[in-house]
């Protein structure tokens, strides 16, 4: 996103019923020096049994410009339902996304993933600007 240009949300106050492919933002106010977002109900597939694959995912992040407006985060989760993608691909996917999108100075995506057969899977994505 060009930093000089107004961003426009779209999914905020309107009925959507369905999953978009990017985060919207907002001018960050002053003095925010961390967002926390924490989504306990995202789901994925495993790209090999195609099962499903439930994980808690913590998105931390130190804005500069851009906040990261929750519904369109909410939405942009949802995605993921019915994608075949590893923990590790998918921790570093939802952190590009922010990175991306949002322009922060910072971003940490720690992703748990449920047992399954026993072993819980956690990955964690960090990326600096």
């Amino acid at each position: 996103m060009d930093a000089s240009s107004q961003p426009s949300l779209t999914v905020l106050g309107a009925t959507v019923r369905h999953a978009i492919e990017h985060v919207e933002v907002f001018p960050a106010p002053a003095n925010v020096s961390l967002v926390r977002f924490t989504n306990d109900e995202l789901c994925s597939m495993c790209p090999v049994t195609q099962q499903p694959d439930l994980s808690t995912v913590v998105i931390e992040y130190e804005p500069a410009e851009w906040c990261i407006e929750s519904k369109s985060l909410k939405l942009y989760l949802w995605g993921f339902r019915d994608r075949a993608v590893f923990a590790e691909a998918l921790a570093a996917e939802i952190a590009g996304e922010v990175m991306a999108t949002a322009q922060p100075k910072r971003v940490t995506v720690t992703l748990t993933q449920r047992p399954r057969g026993g072993i819980e899977v956690q990955a964690i994505s960090e990326l600096r600007r």
